[in-house]
């Protein structure tokens, strides 16, 4: 007995250990990348980096807004695109598909996981970009917001649409057979208890999905055009803004840090800083809506 108790306090150590380990390593990264950004931030301040459009290296302007709109707004269109597809695919996998079909859709869109994002900027780069290119708008290169939303909407289409499956298999099925019993369809009791019930777990799955766009980089260079602007119509219609190029945070970092140093490396920092707050607000902002929602249904 007392053996057992002993190897219990030891299993608790370690998994107190690991637990602990995770905290420390986001701690210190952000702590190294602040550290790194420091320099930036009192030569430019928050108003300098934050506020302004111009990134200029060579003339010492540092300005990362038009960059933060570029990858809010391809994060955005990438989630229009994207969540809809995947919460209908992980309800299909759940709930309809046969057994056989399962078989081969699961794995499908599993293999999607494992795709390289390179590959998945050749696919943009090869295929998307040459049709985008023949709507007829003038400025119009294929290289923009839409090529790159629809790359990004395919890349985190499976990690939305695995947890999403998980967290609807999760629910009880007393709460099907409740609701069949009261007299709902199928789809009734899909979109009116097994969806609600599973909230968390698909919300938990949007939140890495946003993780996921805002972090991707390698397809965005090779597909979004890489030019420092703020993305604006290029017509008289507003719907070309989807058409207009743009960087993204983590693709300003990856193209420029093998030649950055002194403010110009400082200022690159500073990118990872307001990418990494970007993701902390994702993340605070689902968990409150989840502890409100929770509440209210309390």
């Amino acid at each position: 007995m007392q053996n057992k108790l002993q190897v219990d306090k030891a299993v608790r150590t370690v998994l107190l250990i690991s637990a602990s380990l995770s905290i420390v390593i986001v701690i210190s990264i952000f702590i190294f990348i602040f550290r790194s950004s420091l320099p930036a931030f009192k030569e430019f301040g928050v108003q300098g980096l934050l506020g302004e459009l111009t990134w200029r290296p060579a003339n010492g302007s540092f300005g990362i807004l038009a960059m933060i709109v570029g990858s809010v707004m391809v994060t955005l269109m990438a989630l229009v695109i994207g969540v809809p597809l995947a919460i209908a695919t992980a309800i299909f996998l759940a709930e309809i598909a046969p057994r056989g079909v399962q078989a081969v859709v699961r794995p499908a869109v599993q293999l999607l996981a494992g795709i390289p994002s390179v590959v998945y900027g050749l696919f943009g780069m090869v295929v998307l970009v040459p049709l985008i290119r023949r709507i007829p708008v003038a400025g119009n290169s294929g290289y923009g917001l839409l090529s790159a939303a629809i790359v990004l909407a395919v890349m985190i289409l499976p990690t939305i649409t695995s947890i999403s499956e998980d967290a609807i298999r999760a629910v009880p099925r007393a709460y099907t057979e409740a609701s069949l019993a009261l007299g709902a369809t199928h789809l009734q009791t899909i979109f009116q208890v097994l969806l609600p019930a599973g909230k968390s777990g698909i919300v938990a799955a949007l939140i890495l999905g946003i993780g996921r766009a805002l972090g991707e980089t390698m397809a965005m260079i090779m597909v979004i055009g890489n030019s420092v602007i703020l993305p604006a119509p290029l017509d008289d219609n507003p719907l070309t803004v989807f058409l207009s190029q743009a960087r993204t945070l983590t693709g300003n970092i990856a193209v420029e840090i093998n030649y950055a140093s002194g403010l110009h490396a400082s200022a690159l920092f500073a990118t990872g800083v307001v990418l990494f707050m970007l993701i902390m607000i994702v993340n605070v902002s689902a968990h409150a809506f989840l502890n409100r929602s929770n509440a209210s249904a309390n």
